[in-house]
Parts: structure tokens; sequence; C-alpha cells
């Protein structure tokens, strides 16, 4: 199978930790419910092909995300004490505590960096939402648990509009201090540029939080999804989210197209001579497997062009 020449860049990091949500975020918005068989064959393959960070699935109400009712099962499969992390996302104490008496050690929480999604996501404000959390962090840290806040429409909010920078990092400021060890910034519905992506790390590194406590989620709506990775490594950020074939968007936000293709950042990292510890062969058939049981091709260009055509 073809692989990227590498020829690295200057100022770029070494190393990158690719933060795989396709399990959870992908099939989320799936309009057919996945068995959880196949969902946990389908993170075993991810498991294989190097990837050591996979959001399993997530704790909400059935009947907001019925894709993910089957999460005990799912997680009942997973091998939690191996190197592999597995977080799950919580939006409450009764999420975490189901989590908790699974074993499951990576929390994240879902918050948004804008009002009007804040309350059709949650169902309650940008400070209420915050509230919610706390407890909710308090006690995942006491049970020796990580925690990883995502912060939504940062960049654009279908209903708002343009999103402020300085109410971006208000906000992501509040998620941090909860006690969350990471704040992944995300493009939900995929409006953003590099320049802005670029001037919205500046301004968390103003605000005294550095990149090393940022992630970055974007959207690929616009077709800048790659070029906006480009730029937060630019700026220092060295973990990246991406959904493995490209699956996925938000069940909340309508305009919110599919995620970043796992592949595709792979392929471009890997180009740039950036180790990620992925085996893009192994990743690229993992996710060409998922594809043909949803009955579809993959979105990720990068599968598309390496995957055996039938």
């Amino acid at each position: 199978m073809r692989a990227p020449r590498a020829v690295p860049r200057e100022g770029l990091p070494g190393r990158v930790t690719v933060y795989e949500v396709g399990p959870r975020d992908g099939l989320q918005n799936e309009p057919a419910v996945v068995p959880a068989a196949v969902k946990a064959a389908f993170i075993a393959r991810l498991a294989a092909a190097g990837l050591r960070v996979i959001e399993a699935t997530s704790f909400v109400r059935p009947d907001w995300v019925p894709q993910l009712a089957d999460a005990e099962q799912v997680i009942g499969g997973l091998d939690l004490a191996g190197e592999v992390r597995y977080p799950v996302l919580v939006p409450n104490m009764r999420g975490l505590a189901r989590c908790l008496d699974l074993g499951v050690r990576d929390i994240a929480i879902f918050g948004s960096a804008t009002e009007t999604f804040a309350r059709r996501n949650l169902n309650r404000g940008v400070a209420a939402a915050v509230e919610m959390f706390e407890p909710v962090v308090a006690r995942a840290r006491g049970e020796g648990a990580r925690v990883r806040a995502y912060l939504s429409m940062c960049f654009g909010d279908p209903w708002e509009g343009d999103v402020p920078i300085g109410q971006v990092v208000t906000v992501g400021r509040r998620l941090l201090d909860l006690g969350c060890e990471q704040l992944s910034l995300g493009d939900t519905i995929g409006v953003a540029t590099p320049g802005h992506v670029a001037a919205l790390l500046a301004a968390f590194a103003e605000a005294g939080i550095g990149a090393g406590r940022l992630a970055v989620h974007f959207h690929d709506t616009y077709g800048q999804a790659l070029a906006n990775t480009l730029a937060a490594l630019e700026c220092g950020v060295t973990v990246v989210d991406a959904s493995a074939g490209g699956i996925g968007g938000c069940p909340f936000a309508g305009s919110a197209t599919g995620n970043l293709a796992t592949e595709d950042l792979v392929w471009m990292l890997h180009g740039l001579g950036i180790d990620t510890g992925i085996d893009l062969a192994a990743l690229v058939e993992a996710s060409d497997w998922m594809a043909r049981q949803l009955g579809r091709p993959a979105p990720s260009r990068v599968v598309q062009a390496l995957a055996p055509k039938e």
C-alpha cells in the first residue's frame, strides 16, 4: 500500500497524539443503530492499527442518542487496564456513576461556547452547564479518573453566527478551572480557517493556557480541516481529534458534517515526518471494513484512494 513521502518541516512537533472519536462521535450520527458487536470489532481494529486513545461511547440518555444505548455492552468488551485508553463521554453525575461502576477511568464532558447550542444540546445555558459539570469533574478526579472537556462552537454557531474569541477563552478557562486536564476546541460546523485557528490559540496563550493543555477538533464542512490542523500544529498543539473513515458529525447541529478523517490526518502527519505510532495500512483496512458494515463508502479521501477496489 502506498505511503506518503516523509519531508519534515521546521517548527512542527515531532510526535502527535491522534485522539480517535469515530466509535462515539462518528457512530452517534448514524441513521441506523450499529450492533454492539460491530462497534467492539471496530474499536479492536483501531487499537490493532496503533491508535492509543479511542473514545468508545457515551453514557447519554438513550432517547437522546439511541445509537449509543448499548454503552455498557461496548465498555464491557474492552480491556480498560491495558495500554489503550478508552475515554467515555458523560453528561452528568448519573452517567459518571455508570462509567465508574464499569471501571472507566477516562472521562470527557461536553460544553458549549455559545448559549444557544448549550440550551439545545444540554437543555441549559453555559453557566448552568458549567455548574452541572463541577461535581462530575470533582468526583471523577477523586476516583483517579482523567477528565477531558470538549468545547463546541468555538469558531461559529449556526444560530448565533461568529463567536467572539474572548468568549471562547472565557468558557474554556471555566472548564479547565474545574480540574479538566485537557480542553478540546471544536469547530462544530466547520467554518474555521487557519488564521482564525492561530488567533484563538494565541488568545488562549495570552490567557496563560498553553498549547499543552489544548487539543483541536475540526470538521471538514468547507474543506478546511487539514489546513486548520496544520495551523494548530504550528502553534504547538500536539493532540488532534479525528474520526476513522471521516464518519460522523453532530446530531444536535444540522449543519455539522463529517469530522476530520483519521486517515487523511495520518497521511499528512506522516508526510511531515511526524510520528503517530499508527499503521496507516491497518487503519485504512479498519475504516474500509467499517464502511462496509455501514453500507456506504468511507468519506475519507485516503481510504477511497488506498482501500482495495471490488
